[in-house]
């Protein structure tokens, strides 16, 4: 029987809730092999004492995973080669746009098709020449790395993934534009980073919300550009309050750490969590 290998891969910006609750046992249940890793790119939010809190809360559940655990931020330059890789393969190009003249540019259009992660970019920078390119990054413009999405489809060829649940799936990236792969202050995006990390690791199979579901998309097609491992994928259901709304770690009240404080038992979170 060949090893099944999940991972569990929270950021520390705040305390673990009932959902990631929900998603941690649900990745430990469908692998024989259980990583944990700490996605913490974003250093602006992330904080240690929320990193030692994500290991105090799921050894509370009963959980356990191989150590030594994956922290992201201590490995950029794994990052960075895979910009490398794709910079030679003349996929990327720099992006000067503020948020503000992106949203002034698709204006003059008269709108801009939405993606998963919000209105795409109009390739306003696509098609700055490279003495213009190196000129703006002499001048220290700031720039963030966007990927020629059209050039990567054409280089990549049609490409499939595979979900669990919603069975074989036709990869579609163009959902997402010209995504950005790295900016000034985040040195790579969770798109890359993630995909990256799974090949490391060995993954075998991702599970995660639903809510990523179009993110395998873009995942699939850096896959191919990389020459990285395709997992399976299974996109399970999100855990919501009883007002319908799904469980963020806003809500202090569902945190693990308030439950816990407050007299809940492991078994209480099962049961309330109602799948084991």
């Amino acid at each position: 029987m060949s090893i099944i290998t999940t991972r569990f891969a929270p950021s520390p910006t705040g305390y673990l809730h009932l959902g990631h609750a929900y998603s941690a046992l649900f990745a430990a249940e469908k692998g024989s092999r259980f990583i944990l890793r700490i996605e913490d790119i974003d250093q602006g939010r992330c904080r240690a004492d929320y990193i030692d809190a994500i290991y105090e809360d799921l050894s509370w559940l009963g959980l356990r995973w191989e150590k030594p655990v994956r922290i992201q931020s201590q490995h950029m330059s794994d990052y960075q080669q895979a910009l490398d890789q794709l910079s030679a393969q003349d996929l990327l190009y720099p992006c000067f746009c503020t948020r503000k003249e992106i949203q002034e540019e698709i204006q003059r259009a008269g709108g801009a098709p939405h993606g998963p992660d919000g209105q795409l970019y109009p390739g306003t920078c696509q098609h700055l020449s490279n003495s213009e390119r190196q000129e703006r990054i002499d001048q220290g413009i700031p720039f963030a790395l966007r990927l020629n999405m059209d050039k990567a489809i054409r280089q990549a060829g049609p490409l499939r993934w595979f979900d669990q649940d919603k069975g074989e799936q036709i990869a579609t990236p163009e959902i997402f534009g010209d995504v950005v792969l790295a900016r000034k202050d985040t040195p790579t995006s969770y798109h890359l980073s993630v995909t990256l990390d799974d090949h490391l690791q060995d993954i075998t199979l991702v599970t995660r919300g639903e809510d990523l579901f179009e993110a395998s998309h873009i995942h699939r097609l850096l896959q191919a550009l990389l020459d990285l491992n395709v997992p399976t994928y299974h996109h399970h259901g999100l855990l919501v309050g009883k007002d319908g709304k799904r469980y963020a770690k806003r809500d202090k009240s569902f945190t693990l750490r308030s439950l816990r404080e407050n007299g809940m038992s492991v078994d209480d979170v099962l049961k309330r969590l109602g799948i084991f």
